[in-house]
C-alpha cells in the first residue's frame, strides 16, 4: 500500500505522536506515574458546578437536550453562541464585531491546522509561504500541522534575567525577519510551554509588522484573557481587522467538547467555515451549549477572573517556590510564571540533553516533556534547546510536590556526575 506525501507526513513518527504514545503507555502501565507532562486542565469543583447547573437546566427544558445533540449547526457553528460571544466582546472591550466575525471549530488544534494551511504552503502563483513564530520556544502542537515540509520559520528570543533564578523571554525584533516567504505571523499569549506573556508593546509592534507586510497576525489565546484568563500579568484582549484571535473552551474545563473559537475579519471567518463544511460538516455544538448562558450573562468573565485564575496562580507560585528552594545551589533558572499551566525549567550548561533527562525522570516515575520539541522552525544548533523541560503544575498538589522533588534530585545528580567526572 502506497501513501501520499500528506499521509506519510501525518502518520509518521512525529514528536507529538511519540509523546502522546508515552503518555498513554504511562497511564496504562502497571506502575503509577506522576503526570507532570500533559496539559489537561485541573478539575476545579466550583467551575464544574456551573457546568453541571447548565446541564441540569438543559435537561429540565423539554426538547432542549434533543435539539442540542440531534441537530447540525451550520459550518460556522451555532449562531446563537457566536452572537453571544460578539455581544460580550463588544460590550466589555469595545470591539466592533458580529457573529459573522466568529467561526467555531472542533478544537483549537483544528483551528491552527486550518489557519496555518490557509496562509502557508504552496500558493497559486507557485510561491511557498511559511508561518513565522517570532519568539521560540512555542507550542509543540504547531510543529506537524503543515501539510507541506519546511513549514515554519522562527526567531530566537532575548533572555532577560530578572533575578538569580527567574528569567523572561522577550521578542528580539532585530532578529524577526519578515520576508516574502512569510504567509502569517503566529504567537501564543500566554505561551505554552513557558508561561510567557507578550507585553502590550510587543503585541502592538507585531501587529504593525504584520499590517506593514500584508500578512495576518494570529494570536493563540487558548489560556488567555478574558477566558479562561489563566494569565498572571497585565494583559488586555487584543483584536483588529488584521488579527486572528484563536480561543478555546478546553482550559476553562471543557476539553472533551473540542470547541475552538476563531475571531477574524468576515472573509477569513467565512473561509474557515467553508473548510469546516469540507472537513467535518459542522463543529461540535456541545461547548456552546454548556457556556452559552454564561457568555450571555457575562458570568464567564467572573468565573475566569475569580475562580480559574487564582486557582492556577496559587499552584504556579507554590511550584516555583518549591523548585527555587530545592535547586538553589545549581545553575537553574525558571521562566517567570505569567500564565498557562506550565513551568519552563532551564538547567544552564546541563551535562545531559533534555531527552536524556526525560528518560531518567520517566524511570523514576515522573513524566515531563523535553524542551527540544518546542522549537519548530528554529533550525540553528542552539544548546539552550537541550537544557529545558516543561512541567505542568495543574495536577493534584501532592502529585506535583512529589514530582518536583524527584526532578530536583535528578537534576542535582546530573550536575554532580559532571563535577565528579571533571575531578577525575
Amino acid at each position: 500500500m502506497k501513501l501520499s506525501k500528506f499521509g506519510e507526513k501525518l502518520t509518521g513518527n512525529t514528536g507529538i505522536c511519540q509523546l502522546m504514545d508515552d503518555l498513554g503507555q504511562a497511564l496504562s502501565g502497571p506502575d503509577p506515574m506522576l503526570m507532570l507532562g500533559a496539559g489537561n486542565p485541573a478539575h476545579i469543583q466550583a467551575v464544574q458546578d456551573h457546568f453541571r447547573k447548565v446541564m441540569e437546566d438543559i435537561l429540565a427544558k423539554p426538547g432542549e437536550f434533543e435539539r442540542i445533540v440531534g441537530n447540525y449547526d451550520g459550518p460556522e457553528g451555532s449562531k446563537e453562541f457566536t452572537s453571544a460571544l460578539a455581544e460580550l466582546f463588544n460590550r466589555e472591550f469595545g470591539w466592533n464585531i458580529t457573529h459573522k466575525n466568529i467561526c467555531l471549530t472542533n478544537g483549537s488544534q483544528m483551528s491552527f491546522f486550518m489557519l496555518f494551511n490557509l496562509f502557508a504552503g504552496e500558493h497559486p502563483d507557485g510561491s511557498r509561504k511559511k508561518i513565522l513564530l517570532p519568539l521560540a520556544p512555542e507550542y509543540i502542537g504547531y510543529a506537524d500541522l503543515g501539510i507541506t515540509e519546511d513549514f515554519f520559520t522562527a526567531s530566537k528570543p532575548e533572555i532577560h534575567h530578572l533575578d538569580d533564578q527567574v528569567f523572561k523571554y522577550m521578542v528580539d525584533f532585530d532578529a524577526v525577519k519578515i520576508t516574502d516567504e512569510v504567509g502569517a505571523i503566529c504567537a501564543s499569549r500566554p505561551t505554552n510551554p513557558t508561561g510567557n506573556v507578550l507585553t502590550e508593546n510587543e503585541i502592538v509592534k507585531l501587529s504593525a509588522l504584520a499590517k506593514q507586510h500584508d500578512v495576518p497576525l494570529i494570536l493563540d489565546n487558548a489560556y488567555g484573557t478574558p477566558f479562561p484568563d489563566i494569565i498572571f500579568a497585565d494583559a488586555k484582549p487584543f483584536y483588529n481587522d488584521n488579527t486572528i484571535v484563536c480561543m478555546s473552551l478546553s482550559k476553562l474545563g471543557l476539553p472533551v467538547t473540542r470547541t475552538g473559537i476563531i475571531i477574524a475579519n468576515e472573509d477569513i471567518a467565512r473561509r474557515v467555515a467553508n473548510m469546516n463544511a469540507v472537513i467535518s460538516l459542522a463543529p461540535n455544538g456541545m461547548g456552546g451549549a454548556f457556556v452559552g448562558p454564561l457568555v450571555r450573562s457575562g458570568e464567564i468573565l467572573k468565573i475566569s477572573r475569580d475562580i480559574v485564575k487564582p486557582f492556577y496562580q496559587k499552584k504556579a507560585f507554590a511550584a516555583k517556590d518549591q523548585l527555587c528552594a530545592a535547586l538553589g545551589d545549581v545553575d537553574f533558572h525558571i521562566h517567570k510564571p505569567e500564565g498557562a499551566l506550565f513551568l519552563w525549567l532551564w538547567f544552564r550548561d546541563f551535562p545531559i540533553t533534555s531527552q536524556e533527562f526525560y528518560e531518567r525522570l520517566k524511570k523514576r516515575g515522573v513524566l515531563v516533556l523535553p524542551g527540544h520539541y518546542f522549537f519548530p522552525g528554529l533550525k540553528e544548533d542552539w544548546q539552550h534547546k537541550q537544557e529545558c523541560i516543561r512541567v505542568t503544575y495543574a495536577g493534584p498538589d501532592d502529585v506535583v510536590r512529589k514530582g518536583l522533588d524527584i526532578i530536583a534530585e535528578e537534576a542535582k545528580k546530573a550536575y554532580a556526575e559532571k563535577h565528579s567526572a571533571i575531578s577525575v
